[in-house]
């Protein structure tokens, strides 16, 4: 089985990237935030404790999100592999990961990071709530929280996946179809 990790800052492009990927490979695009959006939206427990962190901007805790993913690995045994989005986003998730899928026989395949600046970040998250309705994405403060969590927490794992040689970065300015060849080649 394939894995790859779309990874970037928010709104670099992410998950408009992973709708053409799994179209055209076939994969299965596990977004821990539509995971968490679909728990939210259906009121679970989980879903209650992940909005009221998700409204201050702030991470949900990795051993929740986590479950979820191994949960999608179990269920979806069919596809032709998996494109992860929004995880891992701390180094202790990286290692985590590599731990679930080693108990499987399995590996990471290969990191794709979009980046762009963070000026970008701020006007694509804005653009972004005025057309998906998304609350969380219409604060300028929780969207300054979200780069800065980014930078402090994620960009870690930038390091982790280059030293085990499995980091591409593409410069995630231009046009999505620019992009999406940029990501074809590299898988």
């Amino acid at each position: 089985m394939k894995y790859f990790i779309l990874f970037g800052p928010p709104g670099a492009g992410k998950g408009t990237q992973a709708a053409k990927l799994v179209e055209k490979f076939k994969f299965k695009h596990l977004s821990t935030g539509d995971l968490l959006r679909e728990e939210i939206k259906n009121g679970t427990e989980l879903g209650k404790k992940a909005k009221a962190l998700i409204d201050k901007g702030s991470l949900v805790p990795d051993e929740v999100v986590e479950g979820m993913i191994a949960s999608q690995f179990e269920k979806n045994t069919s596809v032709g592999g998996f494109l992860l989005d929004g995880f891992p986003r701390t180094t202790a998730q990286a290692e985590h990961l590599d731990a679930m899928l080693k108990a499987r026989g399995e590996e990471v395949t290969s990191v794709i990071s979009i980046m762009i600046p963070d000026e970008m970040v701020m006007e694509r998250i804005r653009s972004r709530a005025l057309i998906e309705g998304r609350a969380d994405d219409a604060n300028d403060e929780i969207i300054a929280n979200r780069i800065s969590t980014y930078h402090a927490k994620t960009e870690p794992v930038i390091e982790f996946y280059k030293a085990a040689g499995k980091y591409q970065e593409i410069n995630g300015v231009g046009t999505i179809e620019e992009i999406f060849d940029k990501i074809c080649g590299i898988i």
